[in-house]
């Protein structure tokens, strides 16, 4: 007969190798919990690293897509209107050629936004290599602008007449590289210099009046652009070679990653490659240092970097999805800014910008190519003075000039234009998209101007004379100063001037506005 083993104190028990068995089952037990904890504890932490990691590649990919915005807008304009081989007027031509426009901007949409009514437009990209390009521009006696803007959009010289700061009509050669570094004159010629290989002319010729029209057209066709070793031989007669076939259809090009249906990492690769092909400013630095935290960057191509965290990722391609808004909404905030000090209206200096880049983005998206301060003023207007949206579905508006604010404190002209929110112009019957100092406007007996907002056409032939046509919608005002007297640029822009925007406010049921003016009938 077996004996149980007894343990010191007398007390009968298990055996050890029980006991073994036991001890290892609650181990294994133990371990097994501590194991899910480990496990719950390294998702959460996994959790919270993903949350931590989305969010700041978010904030700065927001950064980056306002950054970048404006050299990826403008290297999809350039494929599109270089795509051709022949110019056509519209605003497509083969490098070093102009694509005169020989009509005024209508509802049509086009490469600009809010364009204007007031000029022809005239579209030409320079490539400065491996030739510089010697650009003509005749004495208009007239308002008459060659702007030269970079790929990051800034406006580097101007050339023509009507306003101050301008070079003075002729010949220049707008050169790039070592070569020409340093030097203020080729071939007698002024030299302007530009830090890239590529520029954008978007010049613009008045139009006084319909009439007006085949004059302006002449003073385009006088413009010329020539490579600087045809010049000394073929000067102004230099014809460009015709080309092997024609293209007359330009290509449609995007922003990459900005469709639907598009990887939105594809936008950070498109800006990889265009940091790398367009040097940045140097006062770029700091950004571009911190967009290299989230893998983004001259040659950097985060859709291709396998470091790169699934939370940095998906933070990047939300970037791309909300940057448009964000930029959209910063316009909304310079009308805001400014509404008390403009009299309801945003003020903003454009055309320089600096590392001003949210000004920058928001002007690509809804004015690009807009003219710095001392060649034009661009007031802009999204609500009644009170601060209500302007919508024409049931509303009439009056925007009321004083007396006091004539004449214009301009050397050119002034205009004040209607857009839907999109920045197009709203067809109409009269197919009037702008008034201004060239139209036939009634002034009132005290020298104050009244112009009337709204869809429905006024009968009496006052009203009518001084209607800007509205859409049944939403809409917005753009006005322009052209040619701006150098005394008053700063105190315009800084809203100190005697001069200012005029007063809109909507028509109440008696037939006039809360200050007395009367409405159109």
């Amino acid at each position: 007969m077996r004996r149980e083993k007894t343990r010191a104190d007398g007390i009968s028990g298990p055996s050890a190798t029980g006991m073994g068995r036991i001890m290892r089952r609650r181990c294994i037990a133990a371990i097994a919990i501590a194991c899910a904890t480990l496990g719950l504890t390294a998702a959460v932490a996994s959790a919270e690293e993903y949350s931590k990691e989305y969010e700041h590649a978010y904030n700065v990919g927001i950064q980056g897509y306002i950054y970048g915005e404006p050299l990826l807008n403008m290297q999809r304009l350039y494929q599109s209107n270089t795509s051709v081989t022949v110019p056509d007027a519209i605003g497509d031509a083969p490098v070093n050629q102009w694509s005169h426009f020989t009509e005024l901007a209508t509802t049509k949409e086009g490469e600009i936004i809010s364009p204007n009514a007031d000029t022809l437009y005239s579209y030409a990209w320079l490539q400065l290599k491996p030739q510089p390009i010697v650009v003509h521009v005749p004495v208009a006696h007239r308002f008459n602008v060659v702007p030269i803007m970079t790929p990051y959009e800034e406006n580097i010289g101007n050339i023509g007449e009507g306003a101050s700061g301008m070079l003075a009509p002729g010949n220049y050669v707008i050169a790039t590289g070592k070569r020409y570094e340093g030097l203020t004159e080729v071939q007698g010629m002024k030299v302007i210099h530009s830090p890239y290989n590529r520029v954008w002319l978007v010049a613009r010729t008045v139009v006084n009046s319909k009439e007006d029209t085949a004059n302006a057209v002449a003073i385009q066709a006088e413009e010329k652009l020539v490579p600087l070793n045809r010049w000394k031989k073929e000067g102004l007669n230099y014809v460009p070679p015709a080309p092997e076939k024609e293209v007359t259809k330009p290509i449609e090009t995007k922003v990459p990653g900005t469709q639907a249906g598009e990887e939105p990492l594809t936008y950070w690769t498109a800006l990889g490659a265009a940091l790398k092909q367009f040097k940045p400013p140097a006062e770029d630095q700091p950004e571009l240092e911190l967009l290299k935290t989230v893998g983004i960057g001259k040659l950097k191509f985060p859709a291709n970097n396998s470091r790169l965290s699934a939370g940095t990722l998906a933070g990047l391609r939300a970037a791309v999805a909300a940057g448009p808004g964000v930029v959209y909404n910063h316009l909304k905030e310079l009308v805001l800014a400014g509404f008390n000090k403009h009299n309801g209206w945003a003020i903003v200096p454009v055309g320089v910008y600096g590392t001003n880049y949210l000004l920058r983005a928001t002007i690509d998206q809804d004015g690009l190519a807009g003219l710095p301060p001392n060649i034009s003023i661009y007031p802009f207007a999204t609500t009644e003075r009170h601060g209500a949206p302007l919508n024409g579905t049931a509303t009439r508006y009056v925007a009321h000039f004083p007396a006091s604010d004539f004449p214009f404190p301009v050397t050119a002209f002034w205009s004040m234009s209607m857009y839907s929110t999109t920045g197009y112009f709203v067809s109409n019957p009269l197919e009037r998209y702008t008034l201004g100092n060239r139209s036939s406007l009634h002034f009132n007996e005290d020298g104050s101007l009244d112009m009337y907002l709204q869809s429905a056409e006024p009968t009496s032939e006052m009203g009518l004379e001084n209607w800007l046509p509205a859409p049944a919608g939403p809409f917005q005002l753009i006005m322009r100063l052209y040619g701006t007297e150098e005394s008053q640029i700063d105190p315009i822009l800084e809203g100190t001037s005697t001069w200012t925007p005029p007063t809109i406010l909507p028509c109440l049921e008696n037939g006039k506005t809360a200050a007395g003016w009367n409405c159109a009938t």
